[in-house]
């Protein structure tokens, strides 16, 4: 098998096992052979068939993105940037969503537009939650990620006749195949021949599926060893609808249902016990979801538009919660996420030591690899996947590069990225897709928007024209 080599990296961000932590390494070699890293130090003198010129840049871990929508989001742009139900308290999920759904033929393409963004960003590794559609599989293997298949079932979808109130149409025995669909292609994405894909098991939202649907799926995804994922305390409305069925918040009533765990991730996780919004007369959510090692997928950009925040990352973090980070919407850009974490976290507490850079680039890597049951990616040390990206440290937003994290997060972001590997493979290279047509697949969507632009007003509640929900940023001439 050939080994190659990365020698002389100015910087290495290697992983320090005993200490558990991320650490630079200067003047460094990393060496991998069939996709695994076999070396990461100073000192090397083992075979190099291939040899890697690491002058003037660091190596970093590939990022892990626990919760993403790549099937349905880049549809979105320029239509829900400003918009948000305000008799729904700003959430655009009951009403506008439906509404702007990408047809079948455009599927393939916007899934292509936001891997690549992805990629391009310095993902490696995702978590794609969407529902089934056909070529799935193959389509994410072209990619050349490494990806989490994340089929979403569930018993009722929700809509509104009015733009007020949520209402639910429930079809249980729907909800029990969809689910048991999900898991036969969670068994052959585990087969497929890319050897990149694995699967999580993602009962929809919680106020979407049934008790026993949740019941089912969680005991089959622990029997199976797999990660599982719910959308829940994601708006005010979903609280509301919770408190009124239950008695209990989302995450209590998650976890009076035995829902929590470490393999347990929760999808957004805002609207909790304490939070401004849906203060309720307990304050316990946030040590329940520490106490249980469950993980939440934070995704910051989707809410910050509609005037949304958790309260805030840095106390979850420092209150013991294992935390991820998803890109739920466009763009598509895990740098651009993290430095949104950064800047809203900062402000919720009104406090700059409340969230760190280590913070947010260990919940951007191993926090989203334990959230999905992996101790081989995220990190670089000998043994794990050759899941790595390769920085231009002479970048010259990189510059002065006292600190080279620190100037990738808050500066130069994805514009300092040379190239991206998974398994040893190239799959970014001078800021280059090298696995899929992002500019052909960005074309057609421009063109699939079209036909989703013509439907609107039969899909909407009230009939509207586009131009009545979403008013474009000046007239038209």
């Amino acid at each position: 098998m050939a080994t190659t080599v990365i020698r002389d990296a100015d910087l290495v961000i290697t992983w320090d096992a005993a200490a558990k932590q991320h650490t630079y390494l200067t003047d460094a070699v990393l060496a991998y052979e069939d996709g695994r890293i076999t070396h990461v130090g100073r000192d090397y003198d083992g075979p190099a068939d291939t040899v890697i010129d690491g002058k003037g840049l660091m190596v970093m871990p590939g990022l892990v993105n626990i919760h993403c929508h790549p099937s349905s989001e880049p549809m979105n742009k320029g239509l829900i940037d400003e918009i948000g139900s305000p008799g729904l308290y700003n959430s655009s999920l009951y009403e506008y969503l439906p509404i702007f759904r990408a047809d079948a033929e455009a599927v393939p393409h916007c899934v292509r537009v936001a891997l690549s963004e992805l990629l391009l960003s310095g993902v490696t590794t995702v978590a794609d939650l969407s529902m089934a559609h056909p070529g799935w599989l193959d389509l994410l293997a072209e990619s050349g990620m490494r990806v989490c298949i994340a089929p979403m079932f569930r018993s009722a979808r929700w809509f509104t006749k009015n733009g007020h109130v949520v209402e639910y149409e429930w079809d249980e025995k729907a909800g029990e195949k969809a689910m048991s669909e999900a898991f036969n292609l969670i068994e052959r994405a585990e087969q497929h021949h890319s050897g990149r894909l694995f699967g999580m098991v993602v009962p929809a939202q919680i106020d979407t599926c049934s008790e026993t649907l949740l019941r089912e799926s969680f005991q089959e995804a622990k029997a199976r060893g797999l990660s599982w994922q719910i959308h829940a305390a994601q708006s005010v409305v979903e609280f509301h609808e919770i408190t009124r069925r239950h008695g209990l918040t989302p995450i209590g009533w998650l976890d009076s249902q035995g829902l929590l765990s470490e393999r347990s991730i929760i999808g957004h996780g805002i609207f909790l016990d304490d939070h401004p919004s849906t203060r309720w007369h307990t304050e316990n959510d946030l040590d329940r979801l520490a106490e249980t090692g469950t993980t939440v997928a934070h995704c910051p950009t989707v809410f910050a538009r509609r005037g949304i925040s958790m309260q805030h990352f840095g106390r979850y973090r420092k209150r013991g919660v294992n935390m991820g980070i998803g890109t739920d919407t466009y763009p598509h850009n895990m740098l651009d996420e993290l430095r949104l974490v950064s800047y809203i976290a900062r402000t919720q507490s009104g406090d700059p030591r409340s969230l760190t850079s280590t913070d947010l680039f260990d919940s951007a890597t191993i926090g989203g690899a334990q959230a999905l049951g992996r101790d081989d990616i995220g990190r670089l040390a000998p043994g794990c996947r050759a899941d790595f990206v390769l920085v231009d440290v002479t970048h010259p937003m990189m510059r002065p590069a006292r600190d080279p994290m620190r100037s990738l997060l808050y500066a130069a972001g994805d514009r300092a990225i040379r190239s991206v590997h998974v398994d040893g493979e190239a799959v970014v290279r001078d800021g280059k897709v090298l696995t899929m047509d992002y500019e052909g697949a960005a074309a057609a969507l421009d063109e699939a928007q079209k036909r989703v632009l013509d439907r609107v007003p039969q899909q909407d509640w009230a009939h509207r024209p586009v131009e009545k929900i979403s008013p474009p940023t000046f007239r038209w001439a």
